[in-house]
């Protein structure tokens, strides 16, 4: 890390306000203008401390963009930079999501805000469908014989988690430490296996346990639960959160959970936010609160306690290789609860022709918004549900 920057904490904190007010189109959208930014226009950060970053964001769970501002703002200006980086990325879409959800609480029974929503989240549908596609030959491989020969134990990993998703309408958590802790084994065992000590396996504890009896007590647990243990993009949160918010604590409806999950694509900055607008839903602004703190405190640990030291860490290939079979589960998960929500949200002919047209649109345009696309079903919403 260089040890003198050139631009100021001020100036850095400043960028990720604004990207946080006006970046649109999700994670991989959020840190292309990051690089663009910072790394070729502005020359703050080199291209090696971009990557590094890059990494440490994809090897450990939560929001890939928040945890690649985190990482920036300690570059230079460590623990501070970081701190107040990443809260300037977020509270921008933080105001915005609060603010929707007192005007959906306010609004929601109206004709014409059930019909934006009704057209939305048919699109929502859509979008999720085709970026959890996108993830997975990202993540895994394409959709051919050859990949399906290569990573044949990752697409294992995927369709079985899909499967069990699907089936059981929650995301086992269990599993995805399964899968990657056995394509580790399998793929780069770590060297302390060919040891032969007596201190066994030491295992991460991840049992969290309702014993509270409040509900913001319930919230703070279930969301740093979503925060620690969910990896890929901001939309790989979707299966948890629906599986906690709707099936275990029935907190949302299901047509509140994917309005929920509209409103963090209809507002910039990092998708994950939709957690402030469920909070807000289920415990007003303290539940809004809570729900975002902690989401985002536990990628914000991740990424700086480990930050000094990533350099070695991002060349263990065992790391990587656990990392790529929770991947795999993951990904395989947000498929199945695309489809759960999915057989839930779209009920008629339009909602299924406005997700279908959604998915086209977007895989046949890659210069194509989202924001474009809610806005456009909104409308639709309106004319199909109130003109019509």
């Amino acid at each position: 890390m260089h040890s003198k920057p050139i631009y100021t904490l001020q100036q850095l904190i400043f960028y990720f306000l604004k990207l946080g007010s006006t970046g649109f189109g999700g994670p991989v959208a959020l840190v292309s203008y990051i690089h663009k930014d910072l790394v070729e226009k502005r020359k703050w950060i080199s291209d090696e401390e971009y990557k590094q970053g890059l990494a440490l964001a994809q090897l450990a769970p939560g929001p890939l963009a928040a945890q690649l501002g985190i990482y920036i703002g300690f570059v230079h200006y460590r623990i501070l930079g970081a701190t107040l980086v990443g809260l300037a990325f977020v509270i921008p879409s933080f105001i915005m999501v609060v603010l929707l959800g007192m005007a959906y609480k306010l609004y929601g029974g109206l004709p014409w805000m059930q019909a934006v929503f009704y057209g939305v989240g048919a699109a929502v549908i859509g979008i999720i469908a085709n970026s959890s596609y996108k993830l997975t030959t990202k993540s895994i491989g394409k959709f051919n014989l050859q990949s399906f020969k290569e990573n044949w134990i990752l697409w294992l990993f995927f369709f079985t988690a899909a499967a069990i998703t699907f089936l059981t309408k929650h995301e086992q958590v269990m599993l995805f430490v399964f899968a990657g802790l056995l394509y580790m084994l399998v793929k780069a065992p770590p060297k302390w296996l060919n040891k032969t000590t007596a201190n066994g396996f030491v295992l991460l504890q991840i049992g969290f346990w309702n014993f509270e009896s409040s509900t913001l007590t319930k919230i703070a647990i279930f969301f740093t639960k979503a925060g620690a243990f969910v990896f890929g993009s901001g939309l790989a949160i979707v299966p948890f959160l629906h599986a906690g918010v709707v099936t275990e604590n029935n907190w949302l409806t299901e047509q509140q959970f994917v309005d929920a999950v509209a409103v963090a694509m209809i507002t910039p900055g990092p998708v994950v936010i939709t957690v402030g607008f469920i909070g807000y839903l289920v415990a007003g602004f303290p539940g809004a609160s809570v729900a975002a703190l902690a989401t985002f405190f536990p990628c914000y640990l991740f990424t700086v306690i480990p930050a000094p030291y990533f350099k070695k860490i991002s060349k263990n290939t065992s790391i990587k290789a656990f990392v790529n079979g929770i991947t795999a589960a993951v990904v395989g998960a947000l498929v199945g609860a695309v489809i759960v929500i999915a057989t839930r949200s779209i009920l008629d002919i339009p909602t299924a022709l406005i997700a279908i047209a959604t998915i086209l649109a977007l895989f046949y345009s890659k210069k194509l918004q989202e924001p474009y696309i809610i806005g456009a079903a909104a409308v639709l919403g309106i004319f199909i549900k109130l003109m019509i």
